[in-house]
């Protein structure tokens, strides 16, 4: 009778209550409420921003404001130099990582315990430890203010690679790869039709993280390129509002609007797609 009981119970659909819906409902809030401010501080002066109470209603100048961040700086162009960068960078880590993390889960070799244990030991390294010996490398390569200066440093990361490893290990059977091996698959023929269908779930995971932390990385790109070559939106931001020993931070928060409308658009595009492949890798048969 128990067990009867315990099957009903599993076969009904679960609703969530009104706290439910009320504690959802203020974590959206919170979250929203920031860039919600950041539209309406792009929408009033520079000067009506820093006063007291701060203006949380919309103003009247966010079509001259957002014609002046974006040719002030061309934002255009940085947004194209950016769209290149962040879309290389994930592209690169993803496939690398996923490679690496295949090697790491499943396949064995001499030391790859420690080879695992230096790979994760690279990310307790602070990334300012090796700026100047990278900007030696880019300078005597011809590099600066050019954008691959910006991607190849970041074609893998240490994180992803011990992501996918991670991932790998409980998704991918070990007999799966043993079986396309018998039927004569070669390595690039398995990882093509075996890894990457498993992993795809995973991929779209770390793509995402890696698109959007590329997109945002300042440090860096602020060494390597100028705002007035080369640059990306956030070197581009650096140098946006400023004039006169003063900083218009209506500007400034004009030129983060612009570059925030691009990754809520491949969010709204893409979501359903990338939260589709989650739950799909997360239930098992």
């Amino acid at each position: 009778m128990k067990l009867m009981k315990m099957r009903q119970t599993a076969g009904r659909q679960q609703h969530a209550g009104p706290l439910t819906y009320l504690l959802l409902g203020l974590a959206a809030l919170v979250s929203l409420f920031p860039l919600y401010w950041n539209f309406v501080a792009a929408s009033h002066t520079g000067s009506r921003v820093v006063e007291a109470p701060a203006p949380l209603l919309p103003g009247p100048r966010l079509f001259d404001n957002l014609s002046f961040a974006w040719n002030q700086v061309d934002m255009g162009e940085a947004l194209i130099n950016t769209t290149i960068v962040a879309g290389l960078v994930a592209v690169s880590t993803v496939l690398f990582s996923t490679l690496a993390g295949f090697a790491f889960a499943k396949l064995p070799f001499r030391g790859r315990n420690a080879l695992l244990a230096v790979v994760v030991a690279t990310m307790t390294i602070p990334p300012q430890l090796s700026v100047i010996p990278l900007y030696q490398i880019i300078t005597d390569l011809g590099w600066v203010d050019q954008l691959q200066s910006v991607v190849l440093p970041s074609l893998v990361a240490a994180f992803g690679v011990f992501f996918m490893r991670q991932y790998l290990l409980e998704a991918l059977p070990l007999e799966l790869v043993e079986a396309a091996r018998v039927d004569g698959a070669h390595s690039l023929r398995v990882i093509w039709h075996v890894v990457f269908p498993v992993a795809r779930p995973a991929m779209a995971v770390l793509g995402m993280l890696v698109f959007v932390q590329a997109w945002n990385d300042f440090f860096w790109p602020f060494i390597a390129l100028t705002p007035d070559g080369n640059p990306t939106l956030q070197v581009a931001l650096a140098g946006l509002g400023s004039g006169n020993h003063t900083i218009d931070h209506a500007i400034v928060l004009t030129g983060a609007l612009i570059s925030t409308v691009p990754l809520l658009l491949v969010f709204a595009l893409l979501g359903k797609h990338i939260v589709g492949g989650i739950t799909s890798g997360a239930v098992k048969s």
